[in-house]
């Protein structure tokens, strides 16, 4: 007994990280139950879109990575996919890796939709644009839900951050520090 109380104190002691601080934000402006439900279907159906067209866009051939067959590894998805993580693991390292296992999924998933193309399916952008759509839609109108009202801010927070907020239930759920 004594000794979680000694974890309290000393946990109450340490200033809170800016993670802590974000996520806590983030469940202030999102607590309607069925918004709730809307954000763990739509955060990840959006940042899947927002990396396919990334991905989508065309790069630049380089002479240098044609030649030894690197170009295949090189998009505008690589640089997106290096910012992202650079910026959630100076938020909270275990959780970066979790969003990459998930990226790594996401890009298994998009080279598959390139395959369907390449086949003479419809084409990737045209799939993740409208993907976008729907789930930048239906996270609005979850936002709509929310009592008071969240701000334009709150709810680009709320996009940026989303991923590792989704992440980090997980990680409570499963008793991993983050």
């Amino acid at each position: 007994m004594a000794n979680k109380r000694k974890k309290r104190e000393t946990a109450a002691a340490l200033p809170k990280r800016a993670v802590d601080i974000h996520f806590e934000q983030l469940a202030q402006d999102y607590r309607h139950p069925a918004n709730r439900v809307i954000q763990a279907i739509g955060i990840p159906v959006f940042s899947f879109a927002l990396l396919g067209l990334v991905w989508m866009i065309p790069f630049p051939e380089i002479a240098f990575l044609t030649k030894h067959g690197y170009d295949i590894f090189l998009n505008w998805g690589s640089f997106f996919i290096a910012a992202m993580i650079y910026y959630y693991l100076r938020l909270a390292p275990t959780l970066s890796y979790g969003v990459l296992l998930f990226i790594g999924i996401f890009s298994f998933f998009i080279v598959q939709l390139e395959y369907i193309e390449k086949d003479g399916g419809p084409a990737v952008w045209l799939i993740c644009s409208i993907l976008l759509l729907v789930s930048l839609l239906a996270l609005y109108a979850g936002k709509t839900l929310e009592k008071p009202s969240v701000s334009l801010r709150g709810f680009f927070k709320l996009l940026l951050l989303g991923p590792i907020w989704l992440l980090h239930f997980l990680f409570k759920k499963l008793q991993l520090p983050y």
